[in-house]
């Protein structure tokens, strides 16, 4: 048994050390500092440019708003109530928004009330906060607690960097969009809490213009993980 614990030890300690190396290999050739910016009018005037190219006044009055994540949760978000229905697994939470004391837990449909509940409201309103974010983040660069910059890159491109300093489940993270020539998102570089490596870029594609006539990317590609968005509804109520 020892003559075969020795050499299974000897490869365990190779692997790790190879994938230690591996990992250090993709944080120096990958990882990049957040650029400096230009805050004010010319920030200003590419978010807006960015706006216009997606018809920001059509989304502002997009009263309702459905999409699947990943294939894995589902949402049904009434943006006029402030309410949205994050559906996973087996659990369904009736997500409310300014309030989330007031928001309703279901198991199998049935309601629950048990010990769990505000765990699972904690959870539905982190889901809610991610995914909603790769729905219509183009829309949000003038929420409250946003700074915008402007700069420009070295192939000479105007880019805007926005830095959340408030609010969503991870404030402090910053986003540096990148634009087609009609000013329309293509991509966005990372500097967020949950990922290590600042800088990694995420592609905005796929764009779909619902019966609202907001417009939505429904795939992006970071890395190697493709976040794709299916079953995307935005209505309007007259």
């Amino acid at each position: 048994m020892i003559k075969i614990i020795k050499p299974l030890a000897k490869i365990i300690l190779a692997l790790t050390a190879l994938f230690s190396l591996m990992v250090l290999f993709i944080f120096l050739r990958f990882d990049k500092a957040i650029p400096a910016g230009v805050q004010g009018e010319a920030a200003d005037r590419l978010a807006h440019a960015m706006l216009d190219e997606l018809s920001y006044e059509n989304y502002k009055a997009t009263d309702f708003l459905s999409w699947t994540f990943r294939g894995k949760r589902s949402y049904e978000w009434s943006r006029k109530e402030g309410k949205c229905i994050v559906s996973w697994e087996k659990n369904k939470v009736l997500l409310v928004l300014d309030d989330q004391q007031k928001s309703k837990v279901y198991i199998n449909e049935l309601v629950y009330s048990g010990p769990m509940k505000s765990q699972l409201v904690d959870q539905a309103l982190a889901y809610f906060n991610n995914d909603s974010f790769w729905l219509v983040a183009p829309y949000k660069v003038f929420d409250p607690g946003v700074e915008r910059r402007y700069i420009e890159t070295a192939e000479g491109q105007a880019a805007l960097l926005v830095s959340y300093t408030t609010g969503g489940s991870t404030p402090g993270d910053t986003y540096l969009w990148h634009f087609d020539a009609q000013g329309v998102p293509t991509s966005f570089q990372l500097w967020v809490n949950l990922i290590p490596i600042g800088g990694l870029s995420a592609s905005w594609e796929d764009w779909k213009t619902t019966s609202s006539g907001a417009k939505i990317a429904s795939f992006h590609q970071i890395s190697f993980l493709g976040i794709e968005l299916t079953d995307i509804q935005g209505i309007k109520y007259d």
